[in-house]
């Protein structure tokens, strides 16, 4: 089965969004995603990727990974292996429509029917700006084509104590919210002055009074603090018996982080914005993480995320895959979270779910109490809309194989 065209696809409405499709000379067409910097890892795509691919087997898809590293970009969250993330999800998909399989089948079956979940608690428009992307306060509270269901942003900052009874009442395991944030903003990561410290812990205190321990809380820290710092704001948030405190620092140095996670009682969870193995591998040797937190779509497609999580397994390490990108990275992570058994639970930004998502693929996999369960169809089992394709604004871009008589 050979490779025939690759192709990139976005949309002005989600700048931070590209879709890729790899076409096949027997009528299969993988899709993948992939989030940041679009137009860099389109131009990556076509440049240095499309030449490798066409006209070869579309089925060799670690040959494909390999091949992709490049001298330079193959181990970081750059564009190149943000677009190798997005080619490996596509390939994938063609090989489990080829043999009528789901992902997870492939890969040697469930371990689980259901996963557990939390929300994250953004709004609808949270991640649909660029170049800030996410950020507070948000600006312009856009509420979407569907009204605004969940703008559970504005009701963490807000609300905390009537949001966490809503995700108690829909089954939610947990809840993540960012409200420190703010004040890394304001003083520059460096400190947090006690009369600002005791208004960023409103939120945990009005859950905490609200629904008890019905429902965990995910602190995120965005990186936003030094090593002091995030290591104070830790220990006042203790009280509140967070589930982990996620990327308090950058997890730039192994010793840095490692550090933090030895001064608190809470567990670390890091961090998304590495990229392949072996920046993983370091985390771990150091005893710097509690759960590892990937994005397959970021982190080398979902062959390196399996890798990042068996390598996590060695070091008895629970795994966590990002969603606060797309609808084809749920996807992923949901067969992912299947077939993966030290997965210990899954994203999900219910905003987005029940919002826009449902606007640009077939089909989600099902959320339900609580619960995320698998697509069943073979290889991802979603495409995007055909409207998606039909929109004027739709940029798509098209390498093909050359024909040669």
């Amino acid at each position: 089965m050979k490779i025939t065209a690759v192709e990139t696809i976005g949309l002005p409405e989600f700048p931070n969004l590209l879709w890729v499709q790899v076409h096949t000379d027997e009528g299969f067409t993988g899709l993948g995603e992939t989030f940041f910097g679009s137009q860099a890892v389109a131009a990556w795509i076509h440049e240095s990727a499309a030449p490798v691919l066409l006209g070869q087997d579309a089925l060799a898809i670690e040959r494909h990974w390999q091949a992709l590293v490049g001298f330079i970009g193959g181990t970081g969250t750059g564009a190149e292996n943000r677009g190798r993330s997005a080619i490996d999800i596509a390939l994938w998909d063609i090989l489990g429509q080829a043999s009528g399989q789901p992902l997870y089948q492939l890969w040697g079956g469930a371990v689980r029917e259901r996963i557990p979940v939390y929300n994250t608690c953004a709004g609808p428009d949270y991640t649909r700006q660029r170049p800030h992307h996410a950020h507070l306060p948000v600006e312009n509270w856009g509420m979407g084509s569907h009204g605004g269901r969940y703008e559970d942003l504005e009701a963490f900052l807000h609300h905390a104590d009537e949001l966490a009874g809503s995700l108690v009442e829909e089954g939610y395991f947990g809840m993540k919210i960012w409200p420190l944030d703010l004040y890394a903003d304001q003083f520059g990561g460096h400190a947090l002055p006690g009369s600002s410290l005791k208004q960023a812990l409103e939120p945990f205190e009005k859950i905490r009074r609200a629904v008890g321990d019905d429902i965990e809380i995910l602190v995120e820290m965005h990186a936003k603090w030094d090593l002091p710092a995030a290591k104070a704001i830790a220990k006042a948030l203790e009280a509140y018996r967070p589930y982990w405190f996620e990327d308090p620092i950058a997890a730039r140095s192994c010793a840095a982080l490692a550090d933090f996670a030895q001064s608190t009682w809470v567990a670390t969870a890091a961090s998304e914005t590495l990229g392949t193995r072996w920046g993983y591998r370091d985390l771990l040797d150091h005893n710097a993480v509690g759960v590892v937190i990937f994005d397959p779509t970021w982190t080398g497609g979902a062959s390196e995320a399996r890798r990042i999580a068996a390598i996590a397994e060695t070091y008895e390490r629970p795994v966590a895959a990002h969603d606060c990108v797309g609808p084809v990275a749920l996807a992923v992570d949901s067969h992912l979270a299947m077939h993966v058994p030290n997965v210990a639970l899954q994203e999900v930004v219910r905003a987005y779910y029940f919002g826009w998502y449902q606007d640009l693929v077939t089909t989600l996999p099902r959320l339900q109490q609580g619960y995320l369960y698998p697509l069943t169809a073979p290889g991802l089992g979603l495409q995007l809309q055909p409207d998606v394709l039909n929109r004027v604004d739709c940029d798509r871009r098209v390498s093909r194989q050359e024909l040669h008589p």
